[in-house]
């Protein structure tokens, strides 16, 4: 099998404003990838950039991508280390572009066997359940928002935190009031705290019942995550401060955190998101499934992934329902009971955009 061509698409999803520490996104910018093979399988991939994490931006995507494609075409999709390994040497990072890239050579590698993602990726299929997340708003906003959440029926709420230590006790203690004790809550900071406002707001937080701080501190303060760890009242779950497995090993060699969370837009896709999950789970660190604002498709990929690996212990997918204002995807995964998730039984990640939607946005295809 040859890659014939590939389609590039702006992928923009207007959405309502969503904030966290380190800015605000006032629409998804994603990047939507299509690969055709001269034997008529389709390969499907799908990014979210957050400029504010990862340093990419939609428009750093799109340009990239115009020279993935140029790598890739005439080539086999389903050698795909080999494809992979010739992003890599030709740019360093840019993971998030290159996570498109790698989800659609495992959909056509899926498709070509006849299998839905997850078996592909070995694991059999079950539901699982996401958190939904709030945004960093005043105190009494977000908790009108956590109760509302509470009265639908979610179970786990993650809170954006990383302002003001003050602000964010508040914050915490007016979610709490209003829903009491019951619901799950997990905060994350992306960052957002000195090394010694975090030691103390986890502290001021002990006894507001928190399963999990993300990412307290920058990620350049990592030296400092070990005592951190080691001090803390609430478990610390490293996000920013791992991309690749390289960055895993360091942190769980140094005891720096006791979660990690996988996203596709940090690692560079799923083989690179394999072997972080390979890596925590033979060290004994339970890993959390994320993402960044992707629509359902690439929120389908994930949902294989997360069935697919047994270390897979928390569920952050609610990427396309904290905001957006368009669903154009056809078949792929649906939230049901609340945040329930089940990945489909279609070949590949069964999931695609509606076409008609697809011819209204900018493209390029080589």
């Amino acid at each position: 099998m040859k890659i014939h061509n590939i389609t590039i698409y702006r992928y923009s999803i207007p959405m309502e404003p969503f904030t966290i520490a380190t800015g605000t996104m006032h629409f998804a910018q994603n990047i939507l990838i299509k690969i055709f093979t001269d034997e008529g399988i389709i390969g499907w991939g799908e990014c979210s950039a957050f400029p504010m994490i990862v340093g990419e931006t939609q428009n750093t995507c799109f340009v990239m991508a115009k020279d993935f494609a140029k790598i890739w075409k005439g080539k086999d999709p389903l050698a795909i280390e080999s494809r992979l390994q010739e992003l890599h040497q030709y740019t360093a990072g840019n993971y998030t572009i290159k996570s498109a890239f790698d989800m659609a050579l495992y959909d056509i590698a899926a498709q070509y066997h006849q299998v839905p993602l997850y078996a592909f990726l070995g694991g059999t299929n079950h539901t699982i359940e996401s958190d939904l997340t709030i945004g960093i708003n005043t105190p009494e906003i977000m908790a009108n928002n956590a109760l509302a959440y509470a009265q639908r029926g979610i179970r786990c709420i993650k809170v954006k935190l990383g302002k003001k230590i003050e602000e964010d006790i508040e914050r915490i203690e007016a979610i709490r009031n209003a829903i009491g004790t019951e619901i799950t809550l997990r905060i994350d900071a992306n960052q957002g705290w000195t090394p010694t406002d975090a030691k103390n707001i986890l502290q001021a937080l002990a006894s507001f019942k928190i399963e999990f701080c993300e990412q307290p501190m920058a990620k350049f303060n990592d030296d400092l995550l070990p005592l951190l760890c080691a001090t803390s009242p609430i478990p610390i779950m490293a996000d920013e401060s791992v991309f690749t497995w390289q960055d895993a090993a360091r942190i769980i060699r140094t005891k720096s955190c006791h979660y990690i969370n996988i996203k596709f837009a940090k690692s560079g896709g799923i083989l690179e998101a394999k072997a972080i999950h390979q890596l925590a789970a033979e060290q004994g660190i339970p890993c959390m499934m994320g993402g960044m604002l992707e629509s359902r498709l690439a929120l389908t990929a994930m949902v294989h992934f997360a069935v697919a690996n047994n270390n897979i212990k928390f569920f952050d997918l609610d990427t396309c329902i904290i905001g957006h204002l368009e669903d154009p995807v056809l078949n792929g995964v649906h939230y049901e009971n609340g945040l329930q998730l089940t990945a489909p039984n279609l070949p590949g990640i069964g999931a695609q955009v509606d076409e008609t939607y697809l011819s209204t946005l900018e493209n390029i295809s080589i």
